[in-house]
Formats: C-alpha cells, structure tokens, sequence
C-alpha cells in the first residue's frame, strides 16, 4: 500500500546516512544527553546506558538517533517539554520518559515534534505526561510500538496520548494509550494510518478526529473510554477491523460520526456500548460486515444522514437495533442479520420471506421520553412496537429490509 510506502523510505534513508555511534552514562566521555548531542554530528547515534538522565526541553536541530537498549529514562523534572524534534530524520527509540511538565496554558510534551518530516518515535514508554507525543506541521512520521499512560481523572488536568495537527502521511501503529484526555487526537491531519492501537480507559474518546480526509482506522481497539471514538467534519475516511466495546455512559458510544462523508465502515465489532454507532449529517457511507453485540442502541441516525448503505451486518441482541428520530429516510438496510427478526424462509434461499422493520415505536418513544426507558421489557412496550409494525406512523414507513438474512454472516 502506498499508506506504507513511506515506512520503508525512512527506515532506509537511516541506514544511508549513518554517522558515529556516541555512548553516553557513566564511564563515558559523555554523561548527560546535551552534552552529547551538542558534540554530535548530523546523523551521529546517541546510545544511552542505563540510569536517569535530567533533561529539560532539549532541542533536536540536526538529524540524530537517540536510543537505549538497557532502559535509559529521561527525567523532563516536571517543568517543560522533555524533547524537542525540530528537525529532519530523527529516530528516537527505547527510552523511558518521566516528569514532563504540565500546565494550563501551554501543551508540554514529553516528545513535542514541529516542523519535522521523516520522523520515528517507536519502542518508548511515556509514564504520566500531560500530553505523550505532540506533532505539529509534520510529515511523513511514524510512531509506533509506544506505551503512553496515565492516570489523569480530568479533562482540564489532561492532555492527550497522541496529538497530531496539520499533519501528513502519519503511521500511527501498535501504540497502547490510556488514562490520558483522548488517546489519539487528530485535526488537520491527511492521508495517515491509526492501525493496531489499544486505546483504553481513557477520558473523554479512544480516538478523536476532525477536519481530516483520506485517513485510514484499521484494526484498532477502542475500549471503556469516556465516550468512545468521535470522527468530525471529515471525508474519504476507511474504518475497517476495529473494536468498540464497553464504552458505556450517558453520552457515550463506540463511534460518533458528525458531517462525515465518503466513508467505509466495514468488518468493525460494536460491542457492549450504550451506541454502537451514532450517526448525525453523515452521507454517503457504506456500513458493511460489523457486528453490533449487545449495545444499548446498535445504530441511533439523526437528521440530515442520506444515501447510506447498510448491508451484511450482525444485529445480536441490542435493546434497539436502530433508532431515527423522524419519519424520513433516504438510507437503505438491505440484507443484513437481525437476531430479533421471527420471519420464516419458505423457499429455503437464506433470506427471509417476510420484510423486517427494524425501527421501534417504543425507540422513538425512548428518543422523546429518556425516562420512560424503564418499561422496556414490559408487554405494554411489546404491544405498541407490534401496533407500529403493522401500521407505521410513527416510524419511517420506507425504512425496510426486504431480505433479512435468515443465519448469521462470519464477516471474516
């Protein structure tokens, strides 16, 4: 894939402009980082010993490789930034980063990158910062194989694992992020991968996107975040292989998609989310192959969603397969699987002889009337739902699916 392409011409152009190996610790010409990175020439390796290394907001200017194979720690001493990337063709691997600062009114990091292109962060571990990795203008970077953590119980006290603005042709990769404000934030940022991330518990989303087209998600688990994973106001988005599950609260969901158009949704899992996926003016997406396991609501549409496909997805046991909030409807459900569903197959082809209406009347119900969610298994709720299916007027009378499928899809 071209999305990797890029990978490979980093990580060739290191060994092509190889300089010195520089040991720095103990017993060494040099025993702080800025010493020797200041006696380095461009392209030189830093290889740092075991011990803790003091270091205040140390500014990247040339191409250099910092790493560690026995577990250096760079101590920021709880002021400012720890590093800062401002050049071309830095790698920076196997350290552990500690004591960042933290303030209300800048974004310290502990890696901060501006201005850089072909960069790699990868193999680091970043213990409580206010914000772990922070990009700005950039390209062509790669972060992966990092731990970023936290403990932050804040919004305001947080800053994110991941931040990335106007950006480009990011590999975001093997990274598992918690306790921070959003584990991966991303605004203005083109043509880049988020793929394999664990992104878990952590305070407002998993993932939270905006203002950014020609992305791709793939393979990434998104579980027990304050609201799930937030995608805004942007287009020719791939959504493939993720996992949404357990984010559950009274505003929360597995996906939120708000103006988003152009997109696939494809072979994700939404479970055990309060919304599997919450749709408001969003157009032109193909929901194709995901599982929707037990959520509150599989699928809540509000206004201003046109000419979306639903095909070939699982609906396994939700309080509500799909909730609209008007009677219009311009998305068309076709062939998808839905546990409820109690219609015969006569002629034997696998789809079901009788229509499904997967909208509720008592959904709607719930939509106006929050409160009134605790009749849900009550017979009142059944008798109403079968009134409104046989009669809609409520609901939208064209949201159908005329061939329900009568066996699960594997999706694999």
């Amino acid at each position: 894939m071209r999305k990797f392409f890029f990978l490979g011409l980093i990580l060739l152009s290191r060994f092509a402009l190889m300089g010195n190996i520089i040991e720095v610790g103990p017993g060494n010409e040099f025993t702080s980082l800025d010493q020797a990175y200041h006696a380095a020439q461009p392209f030189d390796t830093l290889l740092l010993k075991a011990g803790t290394y003091p270091v205040i907001s140390l500014e990247l200017k040339k191409p250099i490789t910092i790493l560690s194979n026995q577990g250096a720690i760079l101590d920021g001493e709880s002021q400012s930034y720890i590093l800062k990337v401002l050049s071309d063709d830095v790698y920076i691997s196997g350290l552990t980063f500690i004591n960042a600062g933290r303030s209300y009114t800048k974004d310290f990091a502990a890696i901060y990158v501006s201005r850089a292109n072909r960069f790699t962060i990868v193999n680091n571990r970043i213990l409580d910062p206010f914000f772990g990795v922070l990009m700005e203008k950039s390209h062509k970077g790669v972060i992966s194989n990092n731990t970023i953590t936290a403990n932050r119980i804040r919004e305001d006290d947080s800053g994110n694992g991941i931040h990335a603005w106007h950006s480009s042709d990011l590999l975001i990769q093997n990274n598992e992020i918690s306790g921070l404000r959003d584990g991966v934030y991303l605004e203005f940022v083109e043509n880049s991968v988020v793929l394999g991330n664990n992104s878990h518990n952590n305070i407002r989303y998993g993932l939270h996107f905006m203002f950014s087209n020609h992305d791709h998600y793939l393979n990434n688990t998104f579980r027990e975040n304050g609201a799930g994973v937030a995608v805004m106001f942007s287009k020719f988005i791939e959504m493939k292989g993720n996992h949404f599950v357990q984010n559950w609260g009274t505003a929360s969901y597995g996906l939120l998609l708000k103006e988003i158009y152009d997109a696939e949704v494809e072979n994700n899992i939404f479970e055990e989310n309060t919304v599997g996926i919450f749709l408001e003016g969003s157009t032109r997406i193909n929901y194709t192959g995901n599982e929707f396991v037990q959520n509150g609501w599989a699928i809540k549409v509000s206004g201003g969603c046109y000419t979306n496909i639903f095909s070939r997805n699982n609906f396994i046991s939700n309080s509500f397969d799909v909730s609209y909030n008007s009677k219009m409807n311009d998305n068309l459900f076709e062939g998808n699987y839905w546990s409820s569903y109690s219609g015969y197959d006569l002629d034997k082809d696998k789809v079901g002889d009788v229509p499904y209406r997967p909208v509720k009347l008592f959904s709607y119900v719930v939509n106006k009337t929050p409160e009134t969610i605790i009749l849900l298994r009550s017979f009142f709720v059944d008798l109403i739902n079968f009134s409104e299916r046989v009669s809609p007027v409520f609901t939208p009378d064209n949201l159908v699916d005329n061939a329900p499928a009568m066996k699960r899809f594997s999706n694999d």
